[in-house]
């Protein structure tokens, strides 16, 4: 009896030791043309095994590319997209680098205190007044998605007031969204979400279904 232990390592788990055993033959192929068309027919198998790959745009070049990583890099055909090389799969990515924006309260995103900078420009008045009201109310819808307990209006007073710079302070007594509303509101639209979901994937189902069913145009109709 063989054990997995004393076998070849398997390069990448995912496609199993059958597809590497098949992509180690293709080095024993001596006709080039042969070779690439054993090629195409495995990274075919190798999609159908993994459909989920099927999701991203430049699947089959994945495909393509982990056909050579399991080869050792040392396979010679016809490949439609540019061979890898070893250092390419040890080189790292860039560093995406972090945002240097300095944000106190996270929670609101940078879109609120972009805003609020606009709207300290402006002239007073009761535009001004609405504006700022539905920026607290958009605050609070926020915060309940940071924190989906309970908020009391008089902080997200506050935290206007000190985003703003100190430079703007709506009434105590401003009365915002109720809470259980925004919570409504957001439960509501998750479950109707859900149920948009479920639908679609029964339709897709059923859809999937009636395909099977349809009749093949090139069978013969059987005789009575």
């Amino acid at each position: 009896m063989e054990y997995n232990t004393e076998r070849e390592k398997i390069v990448i788990s995912e496609y199993g030791r059958n597809i590497q055993v098949m992509i180690r033959h293709l080095m024993d192929i001596e006709d080039r043309k042969q070779r690439t068309e054993a090629a195409y027919f495995i990274v075919n198998v190798m999609a159908q095994m993994n459909p989920q790959v099927k999701e991203s745009n430049d699947y089959m070049h994945k495909l393509w590319d982990h056909l050579h990583i399991i080869a050792d890099y040392k396979l010679d055909v016809d490949s439609p997209y540019p061979v890898p090389t070893p250092e390419m799969q040890k080189k790292k990515p860039e560093h995406v680098g972090y945002q240097k924006n300095n944000i106190r309260y996270g929670h609101y995103g940078q879109y609120i205190y972009d805003v609020v900078k606009k709207v300290k420009e402006m002239e007073d008045g009761p535009k001004k007044q609405a504006i700022l009201i539905n920026i607290a109310n958009q605050m609070k819808r926020d915060y309940l998605n940071w924190n989906r307990d309970t908020v009391n209006d008089l902080l997200i007073l506050d935290d206007l007031y000190k985003i703003s710079g100190e430079e703007i302070a709506l009434p105590m007594e401003t009365k915002l969204i109720p809470t259980n509303e925004i919570l409504n509101k957001t439960q509501n639209q998750q479950q109707n979400q859900k149920k948009k979901n479920n639908n679609n994937n029964k339709k897709k189902n059923n859809n999937n279904q009636q395909q099977v069913k349809q009749a093949n145009p090139n069978r013969p109709n059987k005789k009575n």
